[in-house]
């Protein structure tokens, strides 16, 4: 078998190959989890995650590659309820790769550090042949407070599921800008510290948290139904998504979805602290657009379903193979 665009995509392909590969080469209990950040045993919990970048433009709507890449490895410490402390960067430049484009990236990723209350402790930096590309790696530490212990194996019938906000901003406004197409959709690419912390200090009973990015909602949402034995209900109607990603969505024939997103968040708490996570997410730092779309049920085992705007009910796949333009 060789390896195809579809093994990046976020959807099966993807799992099949961390499956078939990584995860049997690999094999741990910390591992099996599968979550976005590692919870290990050291001074402390810590909670460790690693990710590479490699989005094209390098400059986009609302962001950037330095923007993205904290801010996304920043967010999988948070999903595990961990309080990011350290990023380390690693960048591989083509020869031909813009300084002037290299030193906005690298500012905006250092502001963004600031943001998010991180600090860059170490780095590398390559240089190789190639087209005058920029890519990033980093690896990201966070201390986890005793008690915590979030993962979708906890998600169970009757907890409500919430997303922090308005779904493909930031796939859209990839494609915009890759396409040419001018249109006023920005990345929603952020930081969602602020957010996580006043949904813990709150007391709600949160269950499982995630980052909406490469798969999309409805990928996550089949990794909470496998792994929890349940189904997940969605209401298509309490699904934010802005008029103007809409649009976009309709000319290019994209579902919302499966569309990737950096500042998007997927909650799922108790059924009985539902408004009250809702309160807490439209009150903090990018959450204004927080909506309670579903609940955990069990209509079948390991499925997503959605009651759709006309009375009806569909089973809402995980992503298959490319299915949308790749952005990352």
């Amino acid at each position: 078998m060789k390896i195809t665009m579809a093994h990046g995509s976020g959807g099966t392909a993807t799992s099949e190959l961390i499956d078939t590969v990584f995860a049997k080469a690999f094999h741990n209990p910390v591992l099996a989890r599968m979550e976005d950040a590692a919870v290990v045993p050291g001074a402390g919990r810590l909670a460790v995650t690693t990710d590479s970048f490699v989005v094209s433009p390098l400059l986009f709507p609302g962001g950037d590659i330095g923007r993205l890449a904290v801010c996304g490895t920043v967010n999988d410490l948070l999903m595990s309820g961990a309080q990011p402390q350290y990023l380390t960067c690693g960048f591989i430049l083509e020869e031909g790769a813009s300084l002037e484009e290299l030193e906005k990236i690298v500012h905006s990723m250092a502001e963004t550090a600031r943001e998010a209350g991180v600090m860059i402790v170490a780095g590398d930096t390559k240089v190789i042949e190639g087209q005058g590309g920029i890519y990033i790696n980093t690896a990201g530490v966070g201390f986890v407070p005793e008690g915590r212990n979030f993962g979708a194996v906890n998600c169970s019938v009757g907890d409500a599921v919430l997303v922090s906000g308005q779904l493909g901003d930031h796939h859209a406004a990839i494609m915009s800008a890759r396409m040419g197409i001018e249109n006023q959709i920005v990345s929603d690419c952020a930081p969602l510290g602020d957010m996580v912390n006043v949904l813990l200090a709150s007391g709600v009973q949160v269950k499982a948290m995630r980052d909406v990015t490469r798969g999309g909602l409805a990928t996550i949402l089949h990794e909470f139904a496998e792994a929890s034995g349940n189904s997940i209900e969605l209401e298509e109607q309490r699904i934010p998504v802005s008029a103007a990603v809409q649009g976009f969505c309709g000319v290019l024939g994209l579902d919302p979805l499966y569309m990737g997103n950096e500042g998007k968040m997927v909650a799922v708490v108790d059924g009985t602290d539902a408004e009250k996570a809702l309160e807490c997410m439209r009150n903090a730092k990018y959450g204004a657009n927080a909506a309670i779309i579903g609940q955990v049920c069990r209509r079948q085992e390991s499925a997503v379903f959605m009651n759709t705007a006309i009375g009806g009910s569909r089973i809402i796949s995980e992503l298959f193979g490319e299915g949308l333009p790749r952005i990352c």
